[in-house]
């Protein structure tokens, strides 16, 4: 795709301040962080709720960056590039993605709803693609930003357009639908999700199916209050399990583990073996033959094509691998949008600075071949890939003139020869098409674990973390906690993705914990909140910032720093203010000043401290007493220090309940893992964390029988027990034991009985239909550590902290 800079003015109704029109791009980007920015680079500065890009242009025209679609210009910036200025670039981008769209007659589908879009889009793709040629978002780009992205990105020959559309909020539909501009509309399963953005779920129907205004037939289930809503003149095609005068009615029967789902039209019966027996799934199936039948599709061809059907992986997944590798799995689907997608992910969590990427041959879509190759090399020599092995007949030959390409033909010649010792100390992109198996070479590089995992959602991090940012002013810090192995959830992950979001600070409890981030490639500065005087040493060999607490603590770390004749070391001083944990007491205060006082050694950068009550308003009070406090000293400080340091008290609840305090510098903790101190706060956060097992066995227990250690349990009725492999040396508190507690399988709550053992527990599946190896959550969005920590009298950090480093630990971006 090449972008003319003219045509964008026109369609931006932007005006030009630059040196010349005279370019075409071909990059359009968002994200400046991006390693695909460069002199063929269009770059739209989004100002959001919580961000503004316009801060990080000087840092793109240094990257090569040349043309901007800005709402402002910062001064100093004034003649270093070309600019086209418009009143919002949000409503830019829209606009140039429509003036992009119009250019295509092909049909395009909008699928819409609360549950399985990405699900049907990625399903009728693969359905439809031995007779079409399709473009798609890729992954589930189906926001604001992402629908426009992904229709800027079609670039190739194609006869059918499926895209999703995603909305959390009113009003934000229409402009999705004038950038889809959709032929036909698909609604999927229609729930809970983003019901709290609209008055009632009638309003968010409502807003959803303005996607389909213009279209001139929808698909969905029957449902006569939806079909109400939508415009007369659209065809509808319904299908429904109980109504047989629906367009499509359909029945299921499970037999021997399958479902078998039978098909009725006017004109036909059929069944399908389905590969499925999850309700959604099966809804979705059938979501896809309702939409293949309209097309006329063969029935043979249907039923062949479904029975073939894979659950998908929506999520790029990072995986501890062997060697001290960290792992990118992306290996079910491969093409150039989601591959440059895959670089941008690559390059935020890399381990190491060495980077490998396993690639199969890529679906063209329409694309010549020699141009589709010549961008891949384009984008792998941007992102400085050491090495590049290659899997398939086509793209090893493409890309011989690259350095460090290693070909294979097949995964399975690859896996022959593979040897573990090849790869050490580095981050390794898997990614594939589908046909190439390539999940059974993340199995042999990933690093082996027992069946319980902690899933980690990066993208819930990410949102916590513009929550919290959004209750402060554009300039406020943020310093955000990432000790105790990130509350349990991942230290150096963590910190990557928050590196990425350009945090000010990141703490730590101890030296030990900010090495370790040094070490795995951490620049951004780190505060050590709890600094032993044994650790000054190393703290300064790896730029660790102390906290100092305390006039014997300053005093060491002044010999040490006179040792090493340093000068204007950063530290940071902590006073108790009623905390009564760590901290300078206001009697102190005079003795540091005279410590600091014409002191060249250390320079103190912040001074701060600790709030005891801001998660409760019944302590407003004292917390007013902490504020005063706070003052006083610091006053007193600043009388010696120059120039004036970052002030900062809020932690996570002071942020949401006293904004107003927020001085230079605020500290996120818990509330960035999803867990806040009110039902307010909770609404607002995404869940982060879900712990994940399996079940082992499954067996009938008769009456009279018991459970567990000591008989805890005493069975009165026949019953079906379920064992899983996780215990109290994985983090489950035995308190969760006994009946207080249970795990959801199926979404249904199977009570735990008996006592909680070591590696092990047992819950009650009788009313459950779940087999050996089915899925089991102790923990996430539908059952809150919130909910167990409140059950067992605890909080929920010693429960997140808790969980065992021998659970594997996988980070996901959708």
């Amino acid at each position: 795709m090449n972008f003319n800079i003219t045509h964008i003015i026109s369609n931006c109704k932007g005006v030009f301040h630059g040196n010349s029109t005279d370019f075409d791009a071909s990059h359009i980007s968002i994200d400046s962080r991006s390693l695909q920015n460069g002199n063929n680079t269009l770059f739209f500065a989004i100002k959001g709720q919580n961000h503004d890009a316009h801060l990080y242009l000087e840092e793109l025209i240094a990257k090569g960056v040349r043309y901007f679609v800005v709402e402002y210009i910062p001064e100093h910036l004034y003649d270093k590039a070309n600019f086209i200025i418009v009143e919002n670039t949000l409503v830019a981008l829209h606009k140039v993605a429509i003036a992009y769209r119009n250019k295509f007659d092909f049909p395009f589908v909008g699928i819409t709803g609360s549950n399985g879009k990405t699900i049907v889009k990625e399903w009728l793709n693969f359905l439809l693609s031995p007779n079409h040629l399709i473009v798609r978002n890729p992954k589930s780009y189906n926001s604001q930003v992402g629908v426009p992205l992904s229709i800027l990105g079609i670039e190739g020959n194609y006869d059918l357009g499926i895209f999703e559309a995603g909305i959390s909020l009113p009003n934000e539909m229409l402009q999705l639908e004038q950038i889809i501009q959709p032929t036909y509309g698909i609604l999927t399963n229609i729930g809970l999700s983003h019901d709290e953005g609209f008055a009632n779920r009638e309003a968010k129907i409502k807003e959803k199916i303005r996607l389909f205004e213009n279209c001139s037939d929808v698909f969905l289930e029957q449902n006569q209050a939806i079909e109400n809503l939508l415009p007369k003149e659209i065809k509808k095609h319904t299908w429904s399990f109980t109504d047989e005068n629906a367009m499509l009615f359909v029945t299921q029967k499970y037999t021997n583990g399958s479902t078998e789902l039978s098909f009725k039209t006017k004109e036909t019966i059929f069944s399908i073996l389905s590969p499925f027996s999850e309700t959604n799934a099966i809804e979705n199936i059938i979501t896809c033959v309702n939409f293949m039948l309209f097309l006329g599709e063969d029935i043979s061809f249907i039923q062949k094509r479904v029975t073939e059907l894979y659950p998908v992986e929506l999520r790029l997944q990072a995986k501890k691998g062997i060697n001290n590798c960290l792992i990118v799995d992306d290996s079910y689907s491969l093409d150039y949008q989601s591959l440059k997608i895959a670089l941008d992910f690559l390059e935020q969590q890399k381990l190491h600075d060495k980077k490998t990427i396993i690639l199969s041959d890529i679906f063209s879509g329409g694309i010549p071949t020699a141009q589709l190759y010549s961008d891949i090399k384009s984008i792998l020599s941007k992102h400085k890939i050491n090495r590049i092995i290659t899997i398939g007949e086509t793209i090893g030959k493409q890309l011989t003139d690259l350095p460090n390409v290693i070909p294979f033909a097949t995964t399975q010649e690859f896996l022959q020869q593979f040897n573990t010792q090849s790869f050490q100390n580095e981050t390794i992109l898997v990614k594939g098409a589908r046909g190439f198996n390539f999940h059974e070479i993340v199995v042999v590089l990933e690093e082996k674990n027992h069946e319980t995992i902690l899933e980690i959602n990066l993208d819930a991090i990410s949102h916590n973390l513009h929550f919290y940012k959004s209750k402060l002013k554009p300039e406020t810090k943020m310093m955000v906690m990432v000790k105790a192995f990130g509350y349990g959830n991942g230290g150096y992950e963590i910190a990557k993705v928050l590196e990425h979001q350009k945090v000010a600070y990141l703490g730590v409890a101890f030296a030990d914990e900010g090495i370790e981030l040094r070490k795995a490639g951490i620049t951004t500065p780190i505060m050590v909140l709890n600094p032993e005087n044994s650790s000054f040493r190393a703290m300064i060999a790896y730029n660790l910032e102390p906290e100092i607490y305390s006039i014997t603590g300053l005093q060491a770390f002044l010999k040490i720093t006179q040792q090493q004749n340093i000068s204007n070391y950063p530290i940071h001083l902590k006073l108790d203010t009623g905390m009564h944990r760590l901290g300078f007491e206001p009697h102190q205060i005079s003795e540091l000043c005279v410590l600091l006082k014409n002191n060249n050694f250390v320079k103190v950068k912040s001074v701060f401290s600790h709030l005891a009550g801001s998660d409760d308003k019944n302590l407003d009070a004292f917390t007013q007493l902490q504020f005063q406090r706070y003052d006083a000293m610091l006053l007193e400080l600043e009388k010696v220090i120059s120039p004036k340091p970052i002030r900062h008290i809020l932690n996570t609840s002071g942020i949401f309940n006293y904004p107003e305090k927020q001085m230079e510098m605020v500290r996120l903790g818990i509330g960035l893992y999803g867990i806040g101190n009110s039902e307010q706060e909770l609404q607002a956060l995404e869940n982060v964390s879900t712990l994940k097992t399996i079940i082992s066995q499954i067996r009938t227990v008769a009456p009279e029988e018991s459970i567990g250690y000591s008989r805890k349990f005493k069975v009165t009725h026949k019953m079906q027990v379920a064992t899983i492999p996780i215990g109290y040396a994985d983090g489950i508190r035995r308190a969760w034991g006994n009946e207080k507690g249970y795990v959801l399988i199926q979404n249904q709550k199977a009570t735990i009985l008996g006592s909680v053992c070591m590696d092990m527990m047992m819950v009650d599946v009788t009313e459950i239909n779940c087999h050996p190896g089915d899925e089991v959550i102790v923990f996430g969005k539908n059952l809150k550590v919130t909910e167990i920590a409140t059950a067992i009298d605890t909080i929920p950090y010693e429960i997140l902290t808790g969980i065992s480093q021998r659970v594997k630990r996988i980070f996901y971006k959708n």
